[in-house]
Order: structure tokens, then sequence, then C-alpha cells
């Protein structure tokens, strides 16, 4: 499903624990690292999109996480032109995204790659909250930089109001 400007239709999500780290993924037989993330499909809303990616990209469900946060507005962002496949019809020039922030509920021994038996991710890692703004490919940085600084307070552990008082 492509919309009238070319844009697919997308959700993407970071996944952060109780220290305000995220989850950064490496992309199957690649040396590129981002955010779990995945289309939506016709007649699914953003939130079950968020949860089937989930699940299929990291192993996942909805028990084992709480969502924190939603982006308030889509963000896009353009494919590289060597990236966009002219032959296909309706062209797709590029993604525009619904993120989630999400904490991890459950213990980390719950994230799978290899849940669905397709897995899109061969490794990952706990990474410091503003590092994937840096690394990630360039196409991409803007929307990170954006969501990151959008889900900053409610990602942050000192920023979370259900933190408990020791």
């Amino acid at each position: 499903m492509i919309d009238n400007d070319g844009f697919r239709p997308n959700v993407g999500i970071v996944i952060c624990n109780q220290q305000g780290q995220v989850l950064w993924a490496r992309r199957r037989g690649q040396h590129s690292w981002q955010f779990p993330q995945g289309g939506i499909n016709d007649g699914e809303s953003a939130e079950q999109a968020m949860y089937r990616e989930l699940w299929e990209e990291v192993g996942l469900k909805r028990k084992d996480v709480k969502v924190l946060a939603v982006s308030r507005h889509w963000l896009r962002y353009r494919l590289p032109k060597r990236m966009v496949r002219k032959e296909q019809a309706p062209v797709c020039i590029g993604q525009k995204q619904k993120w989630f922030l999400l904490q991890l509920t459950s213990a980390e021994s719950a994230v799978d790659l290899g849940a669905t038996g397709h897995p899109e991710f061969d490794d990952w890692r706990w990474v410091s909250y503003w590092y994937p703004v840096r690394q990630v490919v360039s196409f991409k940085r803007d929307v990170y930089r954006r969501v990151m600084k959008e889900f900053a307070t409610q990602a942050m552990p000192f920023g979370r109001q259900d933190r408990r008082r020791a």
C-alpha cells in the first residue's frame, strides 16, 4: 500500500529498558543497524502493525512491553534514488512512519530474533539512547533525530512518571 505521494505507511519501534538504553538490531546479512520497523497492511491500524512487527522482527508479544508514547505526527524519509524500484507500480519513493516507544517489561531473554523462522535481524544489543541517531544510514537520520527528541523525556529513566522512588 503506497499513498498518493509515493510513501509507504510504516511503523517504527523504539524499545527501551529501565536504564534508558534502546534495542539496536543488525539487518540480517548486512552491516547496517536500525530499529525494528515494517509496513502497515491494508485494513490494519498502526498499533496492530506495530504489535505484528514486534513479533515478526524481535519475537516480543504484547505482554512483553508497555507502550510509553506514540509519535504525534507521521515522519517521512525518502529513499536514495538507487533504492527506488521504478519498475514497480505504484512507485515507492520512501516511507511515512508512525513511531512507538515501548518499554521492555519482560526479561531481555524474551527477545528472539528467530521467533518466526524468517529473521530480519541477526544480532541485537542495548545501546545508549542517542547512539542510533549517529549510526543509522544517512537517509533515515533526520527521522531518527526527530523521533528520539520527541521520545526523550518518556524513555529516560529520570523522565518516567511511574518510576519508584528509593
